[in-house]
């Protein structure tokens, strides 16, 4: 009996696997809008879709961003100044796409964008911590989804949101998390509202990857400003502690499930790059409260005055 379902459990791999191969046809009409080319996963997806023929719209938020793209990329490659916190910036290049894909539409929007500080435990922060990073992470998301998605659905094209683990289990204070949940929740009501128009929506849970938004440093520089201001009270009761970040080095393992997620004829629902991600954190999100609690709190330094 064990070895008939380890038989079809191997089938249904392999199905998967060779469904999943199979790939859109006609990429060279098909227009893809990505938000926040200037580095990272969106500068290299925007590198990688451009190489495999398909027409990339590369929203970057610095001139330096979109000269450095243009350098790398082909002449069918447009990128065009985007702030997705600016709704005035949003609808401007919203209207552009829509004058440059015409009847075709839009065949994909990924929300790539987005920041990574301030975080830090919740009690260091203020109410203004919150808000550029909720304004970025999640408020841009929308607005850019909203803005472009009559144009998604006359193409029945895709929307790809670019969530996090930390959008499945929280294991640090401040927006991030919170802002990573929001995404979760659009998305999954997106998926329902869109699915009787031909749309998929998608997303991509990676877990801890190197880039400018999990910079050592950056996340260092920012946790001691944070320090800084604190009153004494606050740092007489943590205590000067050090934090420790360990990030995966291999960003393709995330702009291949953007890709397969843009250019599969079958794409996933959820895409989970990342060892941690898999075999960490996403498990840890299904586990009870108690036990995932009981995890991050031993892995964490301790306050100075902690009673546990």
């Amino acid at each position: 009996m064990f070895l008939y379902i380890l038989g079809l459990v191997a089938v249904w791999f392999v199905y998967r696997w060779y469904r999943e191969t199979k790939r859109v046809s006609n990429k060279e009409d098909k227009y893809v809008y990505i938000t926040g080319c200037d580095s990272g996963f969106g500068n290299l997806l925007a590198r990688h879709l451009d190489k495999l023929g398909f027409r990339v719209i590369a929203g970057c938020y610095t001139g330096k961003g979109e000269d450095e793209l243009k350098k790398v990329s082909s002449d069918k490659l447009t990128t065009i100044h985007l702030d997705v916190t600016d709704s005035e910036s949003v609808s401007k290049v919203a209207a552009f796409i829509k004058t440059l894909v015409g009847q075709k539409g839009l065949w994909a929007v990924v929300n790539n964008a987005g920041i990574s500080v301030p975080s830090g435990p919740n009690d260091w922060l203020t109410i203004e911590d919150f808000k550029p990073m909720i304004a970025v992470n999640l408020l841009g998301v929308i607005d850019v989804t909203l803005s472009v998605l009559p144009l998604i659905k006359k193409a029945k094209g895709r929307v790809i949101n670019i969530a996090s683990v930390c959008g499945r289990i929280s294991p640090f204070g401040g927006p991030y998390c919170v802002s990573k949940y929001g995404v979760e929740s659009f998305n999954d009501s997106l998926r329902i509202n869109m699915a009787p128009f031909g749309v998929k929506v998608l997303c991509i849970e990676p877990g801890f990857f190197k880039t400018n938004v999990t910079d050592t440093a950056l996340l260092k520089n920012n946790l001691m400003k944070l320090w800084e201001r604190l009153p004494q009270e606050v740092k007489d009761d943590y205590g000067l502690a050090r934090m420790h970040y360990i990030v995966d080095g291999d960003l393709m393992k995330v702009v291949g499930c953007m890709e397969h997620a843009i250019s599969a004829l079958y794409p996933r629902t959820r895409y989970s790059p990342g060892w941690d991600a898999k075999f960490l954190w996403l498990p840890m999100s299904y586990m009870p409260s108690w036990l995932s609690d009981t995890y991050l709190i031993k892995s964490k330094p301790r306050p100075k005055i902690s009673v546990l």
